[in-house]
């Protein structure tokens, strides 16, 4: 079995920072280990259901994997809900500002400010609307359909935070979920991941990452355990209804 998983850094961030793709204490290769599975995980910093889009139109490591997979994971979703200041555009942009000592004050200015803007905004607008998020999550199933007619789809509920780089402001999650919930239960073979049933409890009880975001190793875990049981009951449920089709 192959998982093709998208995701943000929830998938590769643990109570002390980032880690590499292939730690074993990560969600992922937790329900790998589980399912004695293999993974192919796409993921980024902040990556909205956007990126995962992108991510399947152009990077080719996706496209080779694509043909190996027994189950689709998009697990993203959660920065899509995040307060969003600047539009995305600038604040992405500020990367690129030139010299040195002009992006490094840019970001630095951006920084402090996003706590108070997020809280005098009312957390809004969002990263990503949820118009968009399930626009851009229905983009993914269609096109891996097309060339996997049937693949399981595995989503999620966007997470929650308790961070103070957004003045723990998350006004916008729960227009996320509505929407998120809304487009699984209208799409045929997708089924739903709740994060926040797994990992509230953790995150907003201040046991993972002290930036109140990413989680501990019992989040990981849990999350693993949880994406290997529904890995593994979409996988029998496929392989019945092909054999049923026959």
């Amino acid at each position: 079995m192959e998982l093709l998983i998208f995701a943000d850094s929830l998938a590769f961030h643990g109570p002390a920072g980032p880690l590499p793709a292939d730690d074993p204490r990560l969600w992922p290769n937790i329900a790998a280990a589980a399912l004695g599975a293999r993974v192919e995980l796409a993921a980024g910093f902040g990556w909205t259901a956007r990126d995962a889009w992108w991510a399947l139109t152009g990077d080719p490591r996706v496209w080779a994997a694509l043909p190996r997979a027994d189950v689709l994971v998009l697990a993203v979703g959660s920065m899509d809900t995040l307060p969003s200041p600047l539009p995305t555009y600038l604040r992405e942009g500020l990367r690129y500002l030139r010299p040195d000592r002009v992006r490094r004050l840019a970001r630095r200015t951006y920084l402090a400010a996003q706590p108070t803007l997020a809280r005098i905004s009312g957390g809004r607008p969002v990263a990503l609307p949820p118009r968009l998020t399930v626009r851009y999550l229905a983009d993914c199933v269609r096109a891996v359909r097309a060339i996997r007619p049937g693949l399981p789809v595995i989503g999620v509920v966007p997470s929650v935070h308790r961070a103070d780089a957004y003045a723990q402001v998350h006004t916008g999650r729960a227009a996320g979920e509505r929407a998120v919930r809304a487009w699984a239960a209208a799409t045929p073979g997708v089924t739903l991941l709740d994060l926040p049933e797994l990992v509230g409890d953790h995150v907003r009880g201040g046991h993972g990452n002290p930036d109140g975001m990413h989680w501990g190793w019992a989040a990981h875990q849990r999350v693993g355990e949880a994406v290997a049981g529904l890995a593994g009951g979409v996988t029998t449920q496929a392989g019945a209804s092909e054999t049923g089709a026959r």
